[in-house]
Parts: structure tokens; sequence; C-alpha cells
């Protein structure tokens, strides 16, 4: 596979600009005030299909040659992968089946199903996603479209770094969501390539925090399935692709409880008029509660998503 490149990212950028939009940068006093900086906000809730996820999979499915491609793709997610894959597939005429746990939102399944796309259920504490995945791959000739571990999926999330920094050019530091880490890579290949001297954090809640403990270790470590209410985050362990690239370029990973997920969420949504959900609330959340060195000033947050149940922005 091809190294990623500040160039392979401005090449995914125009292979899926017929379909994924160009999100605003959003600013809110409130929030300034609050966390004592500037705050400039990436809303990939507003993205097509309600996150950043759509600039991966566009990019992964319009770069398969095209006799594979008719014959479908195949992809596993708790959601929001699952949701742009299908929209991906739609626009391109293919046929996608999801593999979703059980227990995902009900508002990320009922999204992706009418997306035409067929879904098969399985259980996250008791079966291995991939190996489901792996095997309908195997039976129908579909390609698999991982949700974070591929140089394509990387330089398609890498697009919301370059928007972002063509948009507000001047900022210190890019706090980022990390679940798999494919956003993270992605953003820190085009943030470090258009501002060397940029800062760089992903952010784990503290119940699914694979890549802390794996940055502390020097190597990807496994944990169990995480019971974090920011459900777009509960990977249990580094990507062969993404962790490599996190080790060099990012500075750091912050943790945020799951008490601050929700307050962030909530300020988001009462004070800024965005639904957010709880994955992508948790980079605010880290600037809410101080994570974030003093030193930075003029800081951009991508809020990464807003498919959130409305049993779940009811409780907070």
């Amino acid at each position: 596979m091809e190294e990623i490149t500040l160039e392979s990212i401005r090449q995914a950028a125009e292979r899926i600009a017929p379909l994924a939009r160009r999100t605003p940068v959003w600013r809110s006093r409130s929030f300034d005030e609050k966390a004592g900086i500037e705050a400039f906000f990436k809303c990939e809730n507003l993205q097509k299909g309600g996150a950043f996820k759509i600039r991966g999979a566009a990019n992964f499915i319009f770069s398969i040659p095209e006799a594979e491609r008719r014959r479908g793709v195949v992809a596993y997610s708790s959601g929001n992968h699952a949701q742009a894959v299908a929209i991906a597939a739609r626009h391109a005429g293919i046929a996608a089946t999801l593999v979703m746990p059980h227990d995902a939102p009900r508002s990320k399944v009922e999204a992706t199903a009418a997306q035409g796309a067929r879904i098969v259920f399985y259980d996250r504490l008791r079966e291995k996603r991939e190996e489901i995945g792996r095997r309908i791959a195997d039976e129908t000739g579909a390609t698999l479209v991982p949700p974070f571990d591929h140089p394509w999926i990387i330089a398609g999330q890498g697009t919301c770094a370059l928007e972002f920094l063509e948009q507000q050019p001047d900022l210190d530091a890019l706090v980022v969501c990390l679940g798999g880490g494919g956003l993270l890579a992605g953003c820190a290949i085009a943030a470090r390539a258009l501002k060397p001297d940029i800062a760089i954090f992903g952010v784990e809640p503290e119940l699914a925090n694979d890549y802390w403990l794996s940055l502390q270790r020097g190597e990807p470590v496994e944990i169990p399935p995480p019971a974090t209410i920011a459900d777009g985050l509960r990977t249990t362990k580094p990507g062969r692709w993404n962790f490599p690239v996190i080790q060099r370029l990012v500075d750091g990973v912050l943790l945020v409880s799951e008490d601050e997920i929700r307050a962030a969420a909530k300020f988001i949504l009462t004070r800024m008029k965005l639904v957010v959900e709880p994955s992508g609330a948790v980079g605010a959340a880290a600037v809410l509660a101080g994570r974030l060195p003093a030193r930075y000033r003029r800081v951009g947050i991508v809020i990464s998503g807003g498919n959130v149940d409305l049993e779940l922005l009811a409780n907070l």
C-alpha cells in the first residue's frame, strides 16, 4: 500500500468532492469564556451522513477498481462508518452489507438501513466483527471497507484538517477525537505538512484508552470492549497503519471522563445550538476540563459527528 502524504490527501479531497460537504467553522463566545481560549469548531456533525466518516468511506469506495467495485462492499461499524459506506455505495450504484452490533444507536441503524444497505447484527461481547466481515467478503466477492485502518481511509479523513486549516490557518493547536485513529492520523499528516509548528492532540474517553496505553508502552495494546457513552470510540486496539502515524506526529493523547463528555455535549447543545453525539464532544470536553496545556490560545476542535439517539439527547 502507498504512503499517505499531503498530496494523497489533496487527491482524496478532489475524489470525494461530489459527495462530501465542505463543513463550516463555528465560534462560540460562551465557550471561549468558559475555556479561557479562542476555540474554532470544525462542524463535521453537519457533514453528509452526520459525521466525518463519509470522507474516508467515499475515498475508499471511489478508489476501488471498477470491476471489483461492481461486486459491492461490506463494512463493520457501530454506526457512523456504516452509514457513510451505505451513502457512498448508493452514490456509486453498488450493493452494501453492514455488520453492526446489536447495541448500536437506533438512529444510526435506521439511517444506515434507509440508504438501502443490508444489515447483519452481531454481539460485540461474544463475536468478532472483523471475522464476520471477512467471511461475508469471501462469500460474496465484495470488497471489505475497514473503518479506520487503511491508507485510503486515512487520506479521506485527512481532508477534514486540510479544509480546517484553509478556513482557519492561524491555529496554535488541533484537538481531534480518537477512536480507531483514522481521523487523527489523517488530520495529523495534513496539519503537520501544512503547519509544522502546530500542536496536535487526540482525545479518548478514560474508559476507552487503548491509544493512551499504547503510546505509554510504545506498541499497540488491546483492551476489553469499553463501556463508554462515546459509542463511536469503543475500539479495543490501535490500527496497524494508524498507530505509527499517531506515534510520530501527535503531541499527546488527552483523557476525559464520562461526566465530562456528557457536560460538553450538553454545553454544545444548549449554548451553541449544535447537536453533537458523545463521541463528537470529547475534544470540547478535554478543552473545557483544562486538559490542554495553557500555552495554546487559538485551538481548533473537530466536532466529529452529530448522530445521537433522541433518548440519549434527552438524558443529557
